[in-house]
């Protein structure tokens, strides 16, 4: 979730070392799916003789598993356990697959390999149906049977209540697991609560070195063996993890972070999918309260899966919730009349040539619009606004020249515009600010725009933006994502107005 499956293969050979000579009791190697097939870089295989080929020499303690989403992947395909160097395999499923699920958990126990049952989000059960599931799942009598708190939101009494109902209909000589997820930071704290039970069966706890995992990421491997060799008397050897995060986690981390944030606390406070949260963060035009407002809008069915048109739509309509006001759009179109526009975008050449751009808003008939930012260099006749956290960074005697989107709530500024008739059908720059004001100004009759920090994104997020300040962090392939959007709509909006770049072109190339 964090890097695409895309470790590396000697990064892959040291998670699994390091792990095996840690004497952690279980390692999940990866996914396996028929969906697609990877080179060796990648921890998504396509077949279980291409685990197995990544499995070091065992330590006697350390056995090894792999992950199966349910429908993910053909029963048939799935050859005898036999000598396998695998020793389990986990099946994820939902609750509205639970049937088809659980007959193919039962097919993987009858080829010989220990199973895991690991029925994703454990609260969306009401108490009748989880001692229902546990009933079924003891028919099939699998190696361990898992409590999931996939969002993260599980507190210590949650945990507790379904743990005792597990423990009293769960068949003797089931393992329970406990599978978590770190939005609320309970994560290390419900381990420790559950490992602190008398009970005489074996507990399996999930945990992933540095934390790493989707959104908030999931408990600490690091951090909880510590806590078991403290408390427990266990032998686990916590150095050759710290070298996993020192040589391989590490490096990751900055390239995509994952860990505590206030989008994903949002989601385990609205008991929501995680990639909700993620996917309204990275709009980045939002507040924490206004995700907050959108998260109390869902309907409650929508939430345990993720449904990327459903968002879409809500984020949408959201946005569009705000009254256009029309009163001075025909007074803006006379100031527009005839003029050459510039619009200043707040890309690092913004800065790097800011003497050709005001060079060139000094000349007679030009007239100068920055986005989402007031440019500093110059006093631009308008500013052009879509993103409330960047309005309110504004400073409030600025608000009389700003031209703002139907989102924003503003009562003092120049001209409030319909957010939603200035987007565009190209999903990655859908509401990618410089565009809806092009946009705008085709609408307004503009016959010529320029274009000055309009420069696309880098792979290094500290060479966009000509204030720090307003850095990002993306993934690669989302920059990539933007500045193909952008030259697409550059490309189309050509069509409809003389477009011309005043500042040198860097990482779009219309």
């Amino acid at each position: 979730y964090c890097n695409d499956w895309c470790f590396g293969k000697e990064n892959i050979k040291k998670i699994l070392n390091g792990l095996n000579e840690s004497n952690v009791d279980l390692v999940e190697c990866g996914y396996l799916s028929n969906k697609q097939s990877l080179s060796d870089d990648y921890s998504l295989f396509h077949s279980i003789k291409d685990i197995e080929a990544i499995i070091p020499p065992s330590n006697h303690q350390t056995k090894f598993v792999f992950m199966i989403n349910y429908g993910e992947y053909a029963i048939e395909d799935i050859p005898l356990c036999g000598d396998s160097k695998i020793f389990g395999i986990r099946v994820a499923f939902h609750k509205k697959d639970i049937d088809g699920a659980l007959e193919y958990c039962r097919k993987i126990k009858e080829k010989g390999y220990s199973l895991f049952v690991q029925p994703m989000v454990s609260l969306s059960y009401s108490d009748e149906e989880f001692i229902d599931l546990i009933n079924r799942v003891n028919r099939i009598h699998p190696y361990v049977f898992y409590i999931v708190d996939s969002f993260g939101v599980m507190k210590r009494k949650d945990l507790i209540r379904l743990f005792y109902m597990v423990e009293h209909n769960l068949d003797d000589g089931i393992a329970i697991g406990y599978h978590s997820h770190n939005n609320m930071q309970l994560a290390y704290s419900n381990a420790q609560s559950l490992v602190d039970i008398r009970t005489n069966r074996n507990i399996i706890i999930d945990a992933s070195t540095y934390g790493m995992g989707r959104g908030a990421g999931n408990l600490n491997t690091e951090l909880f063996v510590e806590y078991l060799n403290d408390s427990m008397g266990t032998h686990y050897y916590l150095k050759p993890l710290l070298t996993i995060i020192d040589e391989v986690l590490a490096p990751q981390y900055q390239q995509s972070y994952w860990g505590y944030s206030l989008p994903n606390y949002l989601s385990a406070k609205h008991n929501a999918h995680p990639n909700y949260a993620s996917y309204l963060d990275e709009k980045k035009t939002l507040t924490v309260e206004a995700i907050d407002e959108i998260f109390s809008l869902m309907e409650p069915e929508k939430k345990f899966r993720f449904d990327k048109a459903y968002i879409e739509a809500l984020y949408l309509k959201y946005l569009e919730s705000g009254k256009a006001q029309d009163l001075r759009l025909s007074e803006l179109k006379n100031q527009i009349s005839g003029k050459q526009v510039l619009i200043i975008a707040p890309g690092k050449s913004s800065v790097d040539e800011k003497d050709d751009i005001i060079d060139f808003a000094n000349q007679k008939n030009v007239l100068s619009i920055s986005v989402n930012f007031d440019y500093e260099e110059l006093d631009v006749d308008y500013i052009f606004l879509s993103n409330l956290r960047r309005f309110r960074e504004l400073s409030e005697d600025k608000h009389a020249k700003c031209i703002v989107t139907s989102n924003i709530p503003s009562v003092d500024s120049y001209i409030k515009v319909n957010y939603g008739d200035l987007l565009n059908q190209e999903e990655s720059v859908h509401d990618n600010a410089g565009l809806m004001l092009i946009k705008l100004l085709i609408n307004l009759g503009v016959e010529k725009i320029y274009l000055a920090g309009m420069d696309g994104y880098s792979l290094d997020p500290n060479m966009n933006y000509g204030n720090q300040r307003m850095v990002l962090y993306n993934k690669k392939a989302k920059m990539q994502a933007l500045n193909d959007g952008m030259n697409r709509m550059l490309r189309e909006f050509s069509e409809k107005v003389k477009i011309e770049f005043v500042t040198k072109q860097r990482y779009i190339t219309t």
